[in-house]
């Protein structure tokens, strides 16, 4: 794996709080910081968890601290075992470990029901009968107050109501929890928001025990508190919650003291980072899957060949900050090939053949030529490839009539053949329709290996495969799924903004020999093509490759 990279004064805002909390008279002093990640388990990780990820693991990693891995289930809808398995994995892909603190949500819901009946006792608290749309008519505006006409229940009865609701007896949306804070608060957040709903759908792990569910701003902070987490590290959006999370930390009978901060979220242009909207994008088939590699769910970069070390150095280089920005997704590719850079093997294959004849080269003869494995590692050695008489060029490495600047195959001129010999190009032959069909050539034997014993500059050097011991290959060409900069916007229809040609199948490339045996995730750059990885259904008989990013780094160019 390659070095991740961390920037020079990668304390950032969060840190220097801790670090204030950390001395003596602060906040936490004495104390091992402690933070947890909580994804809720109802889709896969996208990159924009991954910001997150680091953030909460790499802030305990660099305290010498702990980081909860915690699903956040408490919401019955779409939430499966599924999506619990695929988190821990792409979590441990990515090098974090979370030893034996593994949580759910839903283990604390008697807690959590039982500190809700505390508020009530404490007046804190009141069954609310309004119905969702009269809770919305009534919640006021910055000159009016909310209303609920239920705010002043007797304790008692709102007590009776609230077991009741547990007990099964009402109906989805016919009452609901609400904490007694202020309707006339300036932060809507705060005008007595709901805590507790019916829903008679049931858990993923629970079952059919609960027909009451808290809303995740009363639960997010009671979990905090259960798990004794000293820092609850979340995105931007949660800003305007904190004043209600302090509010139930500070009136529940529990014990602990989190704090919670904010960081802003990741944006990517040419993405869409919503789970609804990459749940659309599977549900009705706009892509193959979760892990289709034009996703950006983990599992889609890592079946598209990302490394767990391009994706850290990526975060690692976007920082931590308050103000929400997008970045661009050339820094991402960027990240991913200073690492295949440095990693991945070479080899060459051509992905859309045309026959090659080297007329005055012996028939039957066949030779072999060492080929470096990585030209920027050190003793990464050479592997074999072979040469005969018959070859395979890329189709657009010929032209009969050359464009200006052209300096490949045309009729006269001379073309160095990658690791192998000089040839000049004589001529091609065509099919009855006038296409290309074959490009003949005649080699220069002293040229071999590269060698030029009378110094003569050659132009153009081309990749190639031997006819005879190339292999057949699937290729896919991913590009990005949308072709507008900004598909989340709110203005926009994102399926309107998929690119259509996000996608294109080779089905007849060729590669070299020594690709046999290539299995996924190995990842390779094809010599002048790009880097391309093996997909997880590639077969000994069928060879497939997904290609990663192309050679060519927009972002350093910028």
């Amino acid at each position: 794996m390659a070095e991740i990279i961390k920037p020079e004064g990668s304390n950032n805002f969060i840190h220097t709080i801790i670090d204030e909390e950390l001395q003596e008279g602060g906040r936490c002093y004495g104390k091992t910081v402690h933070t947890r990640f909580p994804p809720e388990p109802n889709g896969y990780l996208h990159i924009g968890h991954v910001k997150a990820m680091c953030i909460d693991f790499g802030t305990a990693e660099k305290y010498g601290g702990l980081c909860n891995l915690r699903m956040d289930d408490t919401n019955p809808a779409k939430e499966d075992d599924e999506f619990v398995r695929a988190i821990q994995e792409d979590i441990r892909w990515m090098g974090f470990d979370w030893g034996d603190r593994f949580f759910y949500a839903s283990d604390y819901f008697d807690t959590m029901y039982d500190l809700a009946v505390g508020l009530i006792k404490k007046g804190l608290a009141y069954v609310c009968e309004q119905t969702p749309e009269e809770v919305q008519k009534n919640r006021g505006d910055l000159t009016h107050p909310a209303v609920s006409p239920y705010r002043d229940r007797p304790i008692e009865e709102s007590l009776d109501l609230f077991a009741r609701m547990k007990a099964g007896e009402f109906a989805d949306g016919a009452m609901t929890l609400r904490a007694k804070i202020d309707l006339a608060s300036g932060n809507f957040n705060m005008r007595d928001p709901v805590i507790y709903r019916i829903n008679h759908q049931p858990h993923h792990r629970q079952g059919d025990k609960w027909c009451i569910y808290p809303m995740y701003d009363f639960a997010h902070p009671i979990e905090d508190m259960i798990e004794q987490i000293t820092h609850s590290l979340c995105s931007l959006e949660f800003e305007n919650h904190r004043p209600l999370y302090n509010w139930v930390r500070d009136n529940v009978d529990y014990e602990a003291d989190p704090r919670q901060i904010e960081f802003a979220r990741l944006g990517i242009d040419h993405t869409v980072l919503s789970k609804r909207k990459l749940r659309k994008l599977v549900e009705e088939g706009y892509v193959s899957g979760w892990d289709d590699p034009r996703m950006p769910t983990l599992c889609g970069l890592r079946r598209r060949g990302y490394t767990p070390a391009s994706v850290r150095n990526f975060i690692d280089r976007i920082g931590v900050a308050k103000v929400p920005n997008v970045v661009e997704v050339a820094l991402l590719e960027h990240c991913l090939r200073e690492d295949l850079n440095q990693n991945a093997p070479r080899a060459m294959a051509v992905l859309r053949p045309l026959k090659l004849t080297v007329t005055n080269y012996p028939d039957g003869q066949t030779e072999q030529f060492e080929t470096e494995n990585n030209p920027v590692q050190e003793n990464s050695g050479t592997h074999a490839i072979s040469f005969s008489k018959t070859l395979y060029i890329e189709e657009d490495d010929f032209m009969e009539e050359p464009i200006k600047g052209y300096r490949r195959f045309f009729p006269g001129n001379e073309v160095r053949l990658k690791g192998a010999y000089i040839v000049r190009c004589t001529g091609c032959v065509k099919d009855a329709d006038g296409k290309v069909t074959e490009v003949l050539c005649e080699y220069d034997p002293e040229t071999r290996g590269g060698n030029t014993p009378d110094g003569r500059k050659v132009g153009g050097t081309v990749h190639w495969v031997d006819a005879n011991t190339a292999l057949d290959a699937e290729v896919r060409l991913y590009d990005a799924l949308f072709d507008d900069a900004d598909p989340d916007a709110a203005d926009k229809d994102f399926l309107a903004c998929l690119n259509p040609n996000s996608l294109e199948v080779l089905k007849n490339s060729k590669v070299e020999a020594s690709l046999t045996g290539a299995v996924c995730p190995n990842s390779y750059q094809f010599l002048r093509l790009g880097y391309f990885c093996v997909d997880k259904d590639s077969t000994p008989d069928h060879l497939i490759f997904n290609r990663s990013v192309s050679l060519k780094d927009a972002f350093k160019k910028k």
